[in-house]
């Protein structure tokens, strides 16, 4: 028993001497990650976004031009039609009889004017021997003449009930697809009431609405357009039409724009009009929103101040200049070209805190950075 006693007498100092010896390991450093972005200057650029939709140029509204019930419907919406296509049908009973009905007319008025021609010759071959008198010679012409005036309405009136019933078939006025179709079978539709839209799909067009105090600034921006199928194509346009007067109901100016170069566009389809205008004055650079805080009451990026190669730096505060905002971006300038500024995280950030620039990947340094 005395000798493990003095064991563990013994055994505490030796531990006690080797852990003197034993040299102290500094704690690691430990860095924040930081989402960064480097100030580029270029003159300011104005912008402003409009969505619109993809319309064709020539689309036209086709109409019966006599009213009546549908009795066939040839075409559906999407459909592609060559000009003297049939598009509808109305039904034609009352018009095939209003048809035969003039020209039932047009031979009684036909025979009533021969036959007042026949008496007109008959009493001018009398006047010669004084069997008849003037007043009935004349009588006998004035009669030949409204006969032949009225035969001659009679035809007129075929031919209108004619064409009436060739209006009962509505025909493509123009070659192209077919956007609307406002009509069913059995519906009665009134004469020049539109049925049936059809856009020529050659010619393309962006169209919004532009406002009011947006005006004289649209009409000196340069455009590019892109789709909402493919929103990472965007292409030029040209502005090729502006209504000079504003829709009553939205007090907003049309505005239609062409692509710079023929270019095949889905009709209908959502667009997207960037209207650009570079502006003149400071060079500026653009930065994300959220990179920019405030030191006493002014604005200020945090600025990362490296040393060489390390992929370790530190932060300082530094005031700059606002000149506009855009959605989520801010113009600013203030500081040197390629300065790194600090883009997420701001709030986290302390002067003289040192950061990690690299060695994490981007997505974690980004969500360390907002922690």
């Amino acid at each position: 028993m005395k000798t493990l006693s003095a064991a563990v007498l013994l055994a505490a100092p030796i531990a006690a001497l080797l852990s003197a010896c034993t040299p102290d390991k500094p704690p690691a450093e430990s860095l924040r990650p930081v989402v960064t972005v480097e100030l580029r200057y270029d003159s300011a650029r104005d912008a402003n976004r409009y969505v619109g939709t993809v319309q064709a140029r020539h689309e036209v509204d086709q109409a019966f031009r006599v009213g009546g019930k549908i009795a066939q419907r040839k075409v559906d919406v999407g459909q592609s039609v060559r000009e003297g296509d049939v598009l509808a049908v109305l039904d034609d009973t009352d018009y095939r009889l209003a048809e035969e009905a003039a020209g039932q007319q047009l031979i009684a008025a036909t025979t009533q004017a021969r036959q007042a021609e026949s008496d007109r010759q008959r009493l001018g071959a009398l006047k010669t021997d004084g069997s008849v008198s003037v007043n009935d010679d004349e009588h006998a012409q004035s009669g030949a003449q409204k006969a032949q005036a009225a035969a001659e309405a009679e035809a007129r009136k075929l031919e209108l009930a004619r064409n009436r019933l060739k209006y009962t078939v509505l025909r493509a006025s123009r070659t192209g697809v077919v956007t609307a179709v406002r009509f069913e079978v059995g519906q009665v539709v009134a004469e020049g009431q539109p049925v049936v839209a059809i856009a020529a799909q050659g010619e393309p067009e962006i169209v919004v609405d532009v406002p009011e105090d947006h005006l004289q600034w649209f009409k000196a921006a340069r455009y590019r357009a892109s789709l909402a199928a493919a929103p990472d194509k965007d292409f030029d346009v040209v502005l090729r039409e502006l209504s000079p007067q504003a829709v009553a109901q939205t007090r907003t100016y049309r505005a239609r724009l062409k692509p710079a170069s023929p270019l095949p566009l889905p009709l209908g389809a959502t667009a997207t009009l960037i209207a650009q205008r570079t502006g003149s004055g400071t060079p500026v650079a653009t930065i994300p929103a959220a990179a920019v805080t405030q030191s006493n009451g002014q604005p200020a990026l945090w600025v990362v101040r490296r040393k060489g190669e390390e992929p370790a730096a530190s932060v300082d505060l530094a005031h700059v200049t606002v000149h506009g905002y855009r959605n989520d971006e801010v113009l600013v300038s203030g500081l040197p070209q390629g300065e790194l500024v600090v883009a997420a995280g701001v709030q986290k950030m302390a002067p003289e805190l040192r950061v990690a620039l690299s060695g994490a990947p981007r997505a974690e340094a980004v969500k360390q950075a907002a922690r």
